[in-house]
This record gives C-alpha cells, structure tokens and sequence, in this order.
C-alpha cells in the first residue's frame, strides 16, 4: 500500500505553517468579518471537514491537495470552534484550553491503547488514520486558544507571541537533531505549537495597526497565505511525479503484535527469497504471481 501520508520534511512543517495561518484569517473572515458568528461558522467548516476527510481516508494514496484541504479545514473550524468556546459561551481562554488539552490528552490515551502506531509518516490502518486526524482538529482548536491566551491573557502581543513560539520551535528542531528525544513526542508538540504560532502570525497580519498587527485585513492576508498555499502544494505535486513515496510498511499492532488490517483492506505478500521471480507476489497455493495487490482473503503470509 502506498503511503496517505506525507513525510515531515521542511516544505510539511512551511505547509503546515501556511495553513494553521490561514486557518486562523479564514475563520476570523467568516465569523467576524463577515459577520457570521462562531456557531454557524463553526457548523460551516466542520462540515467541511467531514467531506474532505471522507475523501482523504477513501484515498489510495497521498494526495496534496486533499491532505492539505483536510487541513485548512481543521484549521478554520478549530478557531471558530476556539473563539465560540472562550467568548460565545464565556468560558475564556485560560479555562478553554484546559478543556482541550484535557480532551487531546484523553484521545493520545485512546490511541495508545489502541495500539495503533503513533508514527505519523507509517499510519496505514484505518483506525490509525482517523485517530490521527481527531488529533489534529483538536490540536488546532488548542493552538487557537493558546495563541488567543498568550496574546491576549498573558499580555504578549501578537508580535512578541509569535517570535516567543518561532523561538521555541527553532529548539524543537535542535532537539529533534542533536538529541535522543522521541521523534514522535517532539512532532506533536511542535504540530500543537504551530496553530498558535500560525494564530499569533495571521492575527499580526490581519489586525489593525492599533492592535498590533499590519492592518492588512483578513481578506488580504486570506488571500495571500492561499497564494503561498497552493503554490507549496503543487510544488509537492510535482515532487512526487519526479520522486513517488515508497510503500507504507505492513501494519502491525503495537502492543500486540499481530498484523493489522490496511485502510483499503489489501495487502502485498511478497515472495520468498528463493523464489525465482523477484518482487513477485504469492498466492493462496505459493505459486508466484505478478506483483500487485492482492485481495486479503487470497494472500498467505510470507515464508520466514
């Protein structure tokens, strides 16, 4: 099986960024600019998230376009999401993000549990699959009351806010290169902290100057992170022609062990190494056969 998921290169973590940015305009377009309101617009993207990861996860492989639009989608519905929650219903940001840290937490539990592989780049199963974008919408509803809390509660601003978390994810990425720490514990803290870090961005852009920010306007920096957006994405596009991702690794169960099933319920068996066509598949009776995916209920597993 092909891999659904992009590698995390630097174009994934400027992708990343863009989108958290834009996340954070195009909700405060829609909500207040165009005077919506929370709720409705909340309804609205988390609509829009439902199609779009429908499509993602009935995908055979990574598409950029349809991985970053599942993404954007979290984005604007977690800052609508965000703000009805700390301002609509008054629960404020302190509190707020207490709630959603509680509530990513309990899902990072569920997904330990499960045994589903915590390894982002090899999710392949689809419980796998639909945990880590679970994740991800909570994730960007905290990084929108983080940055909302650090801006405005703690008092930084949105200028200093920002160069405060580019400053902490310049250490991630030392850690993540110069030490042992876990790979995987170091992409989720810094998944979590580019949402507030592409909130206090777009609110620097899009503010008015009396606020602290540019005074570009939502509509104007909407527009350009889209620009930057879908210029990454087909520039991503074009990579994978020149260089496809490799397959995903056969899912295992971690606590367990035992093999898992694959999100488009198909698996590869390879042959044996004394086998005399290489890279050819085997079937139910070990006669070799053209290397494809094969149904699950035809396939053995592979000779040790």
């Amino acid at each position: 099986m092909t891999r659904k998921l992009p590698h995390v290169t630097v174009v994934f973590w400027i992708l990343k960024i863009a989108a958290t940015t834009l996340g954070e305009t195009g909700g405060d377009l829609l909500a207040q600019t165009l005077k919506v309101g929370y709720l409705t617009s909340t309804l609205i993207f988390f609509a829009m998230f439902l199609v779009s990861v429908v499509f993602q996860l009935r995908a055979r492989r990574f598409h950029p376009a349809i991985f970053w639009t599942v993404i954007v989608t979290t984005s604007t519905a977690g800052t609508t999401m965000s703000d009805f929650m700390n301002r609509t219903a008054g629960l404020g940001y302190t509190l707020g993000a207490l709630i959603l840290t509680t509530c990513l937490a309990v899902i990072f539990m569920i997904w330990w549990r499960s045994g589903q592989t915590l390894d982002v780049e090899n999710v392949a199963t689809f419980k796998g699959e639909m945990l880590y974008w679970v994740a991800i919408l909570f994730s960007n509803t905290l990084g929108t009351s983080s940055g909302d809390f650090l801006a405005d509660d703690a008092g930084v601003g949105f200028r200093n806010g920002f160069l405060l978390l580019a400053g902490i994810m310049a250490l991630l990425a030392a850690a993540h290169y110069l030490t042992n720490i876990n790979g995987t514990l170091l992409f989720w803290v810094a998944f979590v902290l580019t949402r507030p870090l592409g909130a206090t961005a777009g609110d620097s852009l899009s503010k008015p100057l009396d606020h602290g920010g540019l005074n570009w306007g939502t509509e104007g920096t909407s527009a350009a992170l889209l620009g930057i957006l879908v210029v990454l994405a087909v520039y991503q596009i074009m990579h994978l022609r020149r260089h496809p991702l490799e397959p995903v690794p056969a899912p295992v169960n971690r606590r367990t062990g035992a093999p898992e099933q694959l999100n488009d319920d198909r698996i590869v068996v390879p042959v044996p190494r004394s086998a005399e066509a290489p890279g050819a598949s085997v079937a139910l009776d070990g006669a070799p056969a053209r290397p494809r995916h094969i149904p699950r209920s035809l396939a053995t597993e592979p000779e040790s």
